[in-house]
C-alpha cells in the first residue's frame, strides 16, 4: 500500500510538472492531432484511409498518407508560381457572395484552396472538367481562395487544402469520393439526380460503354414499378457507379447480357481485366448494392493516392497486400490476380508497389516490410489492426491457401519488434514488441509505459522528467518505469493515439485495459 501511495503521488507530480511545462502541455493539447497516427480519422472527415501517418515533426513531407488535406506540400508560399488552368464554369466565391450564392442555389460543391498547394494544383483542371460537364444540370461547381477567405475558411473549419463540401439546400456535407473528372460527375449526378437512367436507344448504350470506365445495367421488365425502385434504390449506396436500366433486348446485348434472359437481370462492367460481372441474387437494394460494392473494384487494386478511399470505404475491411517492386510486378501480380477470383466479395487484394517513393514505400514501411523480395500480408483494418505474414513463396496455391486460412482466423498475428535488448538494467526499461508480455503483463508489476517517437519533439521535452521519475522510483521492486518505440514495435495492448502516450498497467489487473494517463 505505501509503495503504491508513493506511485500515486509521483503520478501526480509528473502530470503536475506537464501541466505546467508549455513545452509539453500547452503544445500536447493544441498540437494533438498532428502528432496522431490513425490514418482513417481526418478532421471532417474529408478522405478515409486506414494505414497510419506521420507526424507533421516528422521530415517525411508527403508520406503522410492518410490524410490527403493535410498532404500539402511544404513549399515556398511566396516563391510559387500558381498553376493556370481554364475554368471558366467554375464559381469564385468570396466572403461577400458566399452566403447569397449557396442561398440561392439548391446543390454547390465548393472547393475551399490555396493557390500554393500541389494537390489543389492537381485537382484544378479536373474540377474545371467536371464543371464544364456538368454545366446546365442543376448544380453549381465553386471554389473559395482560402488564404483570402481565412474568415470563410475558419467558419467551414476548413483544416487541410484542398477541402471539397456539397451544399444541398444551404447544408454542407464534405465530398468523400476519388478527385477526378469522372468520379466528381459521377458523384454529383447520384446526389441531384434519379440514381438510376434509362437507356433506350443503341447510340445512347454505345456513348455509355465508351465514356465510363464502370457501369451497372439492369435488364427489367419495365422501366417504372417495384424492380426499377430497388435498383435505384440501390444505386444511392454506390457513389462511384453509374446505374443503367433498359427494356431494350438490344441494349442488353451491347452490355454483354442475353436478350432471352429471365428478367430482371443485373451486369457490372468495367474496364479492368475482370470486364464482367452478372447478378444472380434476389433483385432487391441489399443484395444489388452487396453485389456491386463486391466487385466494382478491380481483382488487385495498386495503392495509389486515388485508389485508397475505394479500398478503405468498402464494405470489405480484410486485405491481402502484395507488397513488390516494379521489377517483380509483370511476374507477381498475374498470380496474385488469379488468387483473387477465388475471394471475390471476401477479401480486397491489394498491391503495393514498394519503390514508390510517394506512397509506396510509406506502406511498406508501416507493416515492416523490407528488403526486395515480394512478400504477401494480410491485413484485418484499422479496428483491430492485426497483421498476417505469408512466410512462403508467393505461388497461386501459396495465396489461395492463406487466404482461406485468413478467412477462417486460423493465421497468427504478426507484429513488429525491435531486437530484443541484450542488457536492460537501466531505470527506464526498453520494452519492444517481443519482451512485452514478459516486463508488461507481468501481473506482480505496476507498470507504466511511455509510447514514443524519436522524431517527436513532445517525447523528447518528456525525457528528462520521464528518466528523473524512474530514478527516483528505482528503489520500488513492484514498480516499472518503461518506454517503447512505437514507430519500430506493436502490440495489440499497446494502442497509441499520439506520441508520446502513457498507460500504467496495475499489478493484478493486466487483462483489462490500461489507464490512460
Amino acid at each position: 500500500m505505501p509503495s503504491r501511495l508513493v506511485l500515486l503521488l509521483s503520478l501526480a507530480t509528473l502530470l503536475l510538472f506537464s501541466s505546467l511545462s508549455p513545452t509539453i502541455s500547452k503544445d500536447l493539447q493544441d498540437d494533438d492531432e498532428d502528432e496522431d497516427l490513425s490514418f482513417l480519422e481526418e478532421p471532417d472527415d474529408h478522405s478515409h484511409l486506414s494505414y497510419p501517418e506521420h507526424s507533421d515533426e516528422e521530415p517525411l513531407e508527403d508520406d503522410d498518407l492518410d490524410n490527403f488535406d493535410d498532404l500539402d506540400d511544404p513549399v515556398d508560399q511566396d516563391g510559387f508560381k500558381e498553376l493556370e488552368v481554364d475554368d471558366p464554369d467554375v464559381v469564385v466565391l468570396k466572403e461577400g457572395n458566399f452566403s447569397e450564392f449557396v442561398e440561392d442555389n439548391r446543390f454547390v460543391m465548393v472547393e475551399f484552396y490555396a493557390p500554393w498547394c500541389g494537390h489543389c494544383q492537381a485537382l484544378a483542371p479536373e474540377y474545371a472538367a467536371a464543371a464544364t460537364e456538368l454545366k446546365g444540370e442543376d448544380v453549381a461547381l465553386a471554389k473559395v481562395d482560402a488564404t483570402e477567405e481565412g474568415d470563410l475558411a475558419q467558419e467551414y473549419d476548413v483544416q487541410g487544402f484542398p477541402t471539397v463540401y456539397f451544399f444541398v439546400d444551404g447544408v454542407h456535407k464534405p465530398y468523400t469520393g476519388q478527385r477526378t473528372k469522372e468520379a466528381i460527375v459521377t458523384w454529383i449526378k447520384k446526389k441531384i439526380g434519379p440514381g438510376v437512367y434509362n437507356l433506350t436507344t443503341l447510340d445512347d448504350a454505345e456513348r455509355i460503354l465508351t465514356s465510363e470506365s464502370k457501369v451497372v445495367l439492369g435488364y427489367l421488365n419495365s422501366l417504372v414499378g417495384h424492380e426499377s425502385e430497388e435498383l435505384a434504390a440501390a444505386s444511392k449506396n454506390e457513389d462511384d457507379v453509374n446505374f443503367y436500366q433498359t427494356v431494350n433486348p438490344d441494349v442488353a446485348k451491347l452490355f454483354h447480357v442475353d436478350p432471352k434472359v429471365k428478367r430482371p437481370a443485373l451486369v457490372l462492367l468495367k474496364k479492368e481485366a475482370e470486364k464482367l460481372s452478372y447478378f444472380d441474387g434476389q433483385f432487391v437494394k441489399s443484395t444489388i448494392s452487396e453485389f456491386v460494392s463486391a466487385n466494382k473494384l478491380p481483382l488487385v487494386t495498386t495503392f495509389t493516392r486515388e485508389s485508397a478511399p475505394l479500398i478503405f470505404e468498402s464494405s470489405i475491411k480484410k486485405q491481402l497486400l502484395l507488397f513488390a517492386t516494379s521489377n517483380d510486378t509483370e511476374k507477381v501480380v498475374p498470380i496474385f490476380q488469379e488468387a483473387a477470383k477465388f475471394f471475390k466479395g471476401k477479401l480486397i487484394f491489394v498491391h503495393v508497389e514498394m519503390d514508390n517513393e510517394d506512397v509506396g514505400r510509406p506502406v511498406s514501411d508501416y507493416f515492416g516490410v523490407t528488403g526486395n523480395a515480394s512478400k504477401v500480408l494480410a491485413y484485418t483494418g484499422n479496428d483491430d489492426a492485426k497483421k498476417y505474414v505469408l512466410d512462403q513463396e508467393v505461388t497461386l496455391d501459396s495465396v489461395k491457401a492463406f487466404g482461406e486460412d485468413f478467412l477462417e482466423d486460423k493465421l497468427k498475428p504478426v507484429f513488429k519488434s525491435d531486437p530484443i535488448p541484450e542488457s536492460n538494467d537501466g531505470d527506464v526499461k526498453i520494452v519492444v514488441g517481443n519482451n512485452f508480455d514478459e516486463i508488461v503483463l507481468d501481473e506482480s508489476k505496476d507498470v507504466l509505459l511511455e509510447i514514443y517517437a524519436p522524431w517527436c519533439g513532445h517525447c523528447q521535452a518528456l525525457e528528462p522528467t520521464y528518466n528523473k521519475l524512474a530514478n527516483h522510483l528505482h528503489g520500488i521492486e513492484s514498480l516499472v518505469i518503461a518506454k517503447m518505440d512505437g514507430t519500430t514495435n506493436e502490440h495489440p495492448r499497446a494502442k497509441s493515439d499520439g506520441f508520446p502516450t502513457l498507460l500504467f498497467f496495475p499489478a493484478g489487473n493486466k487483462s483489462f485495459d490500461p489507464m490512460p494517463l
